[in-house]
Formats: structure tokens, sequence, C-alpha cells
């Protein structure tokens, strides 16, 4: 029996090339924008100020957005003056100072960060950069002794670390001949020191790194659990010392064991 080798031609449809309608995806669609320099940076406004909208606008309803919580001060003028020795040595680079409240976090480094505790905070030190442990918590963890061999060399306590050496701190002595314009410019900003406060600055910037020094109206002003001693145990006030008494406050002023939050607002 003859065959009929002969095929059927194959429909239009299957060999593309038929007359059907194009179809544009959303793709396509937005293809317009990216063509379209100024189309994309209205269309990109519009997108920018619809969320800054839905996240800014519910603040306006609430009560208040930072909770009062019981322990918190302004810091001292000495934590002051080593907070910006922090910030200007980049610590905050590799060291955030927010633990999220996530199980890992919480039980690596404690509670979670409470708004309150950085109410006071310009420019405030949260993030999510991590070269280094979070220092949230750091305050009172380890002894003066300790802080001082890391900063001069890290990798003698922690021999993995990758930290650069900031010995230099130790040998530069600070006066505190400013503080008083620091305190008045972050009071500017709303942090609530006091014209007593400011006032009595210098003598409380001197008072606190000198345990043999009449620092009973630093202990009034800013409360009795204010660190008192020679933080880097050498003559004089050095940089080595702020950052230390600095570092030594960092989330010791909320009593965890009592503190219970605030219900949705």
């Amino acid at each position: 029996m003859a065959t009929n080798d002969k095929k059927p031609p194959m429909p239009a449809s299957a060999t593309g090339l038929g007359d059907r309608p194009k179809r544009w995806s959303i793709l396509d669609k937005h293809g317009v924008l990216e063509k379209n320099v100024t189309l994309l940076a209205i269309f990109a406004f519009l997108v920018v100020t619809i969320g800054g909208l839905v996240q800014i606008v519910p603040l306006f309803y609430l009560e208040n957005t930072i909770e009062e919580v019981e322990g918190m001060r302004p810091y001292t003028p000495l934590e002051l003056a080593g907070r910006d020795i922090y910030i200007r040595e980049g610590c905050y680079v590799c060291h955030s100072q927010m633990i999220r409240p996530m199980r890992d976090e919480v039980e690596r480094y404690g509670h979670y960060s409470l708004a309150a505790e950085s109410q006071y905070d310009h420019p405030f030190q949260w993030g999510s950069k991590r070269t280094g442990p979070d220092l949230a918590r750091v305050g009172g963890r380890y002894s003066d002794e300790w802080h001082v061999d890391h900063l001069r060399d890290p990798q003698s306590v922690v021999p993995e670390s990758v930290m650069p050496t900031y010995g230099f701190l130790e040998a530069k002595l600070i006066e505190g001949e400013h503080i008083q314009d620091l305190m008045s410019t972050h009071r500017f900003v709303g942090v609530p020191y006091t014209d007593e406060m400011i006032e009595n600055g210098f003598q409380d910037f001197l008072s606190q790194s000198n345990p043999d020094s009449d620092y009973d109206g630093l202990l009034e002003r800013y409360g009795e659990d204010v660190n008192v001693r020679n933080f880097d145990g050498q003559p004089g006030i050095s940089e080595l010392d702020a950052l230390i008494a600095y570092l030594q406050m960092l989330g010791t002023l909320v009593d965890f064991s009592t503190f219970e939050p605030d219900a949705s607002r």
C-alpha cells in the first residue's frame, strides 16, 4: 500500500506566523516608565509620598510614640563626651545598639531595645550592621580594666577580633571646657538638661572620674547609680576615660526585672 509522506501544514498559531494580536504584559507597560525619565520621576515621587504617609500619619493619632520608662535620664557630661568620641571614631559602623525582639538576639544580648532608651540620643545608634556584637547592654558586663585592654589591643582579649586598636585615646587628655556648650546644644534639640545641670556641667565632668572629689551634686542631679571612678586608672581625664564611662552605662538605666511594657495605645 502506498503511503503519503506529505505532512499537513502546521497551524499559524504554532509557528508564530499568524496574525494573533500582541498581548502586553505588566513588564511591557513598565518599560514605558523606564524609558521616560520624567514619567519615572513622577511615579517614584508618588510611591515615596504614599509610603511616607502610611508610616507618618498614624503617629499623629497615638497618645505618645515613646512610652515613659522609669530610670531613664540624660547622659552625664562625661558620658556625653564619651558618646561623641564613640561616634567620632566610627564605633557605630560595626556595633549597633539595637536588640530586636527575636529569640536569638534576646538570648544573646538581653531584653530587646526600647525606644525610650534612645530618646536622648542625637543621633541614635540603632542599625542592622554588626561586624562586632551589639552594645546596647554592654554596660557592667566587663570591668574597666577589660575595656582598657580591649581598646589598647582588641586581639589580646578577643583573638578573633578584627577591631583596630584605640590605645591612642588614653594619651589624649580632655579638659571639658566646651562641655556646657555641648549640653546646651542637646537641650536645644529636646534633651531635658536643666539650668542647674548645665551650670554645674564642668564640675560634674571633673567629678565623675575622680572618686575623691565632692560628687554628691552629680549624684543628686543624675541619680545614685552614676558610675564614679577613674575609668582608665591613669591621672587626668583622657578620651579613654570618657569612652569607658559611656560604655559602662549602656543598658543599665532600666530595671528589666520590674519593667512592664504599656498596653497598645
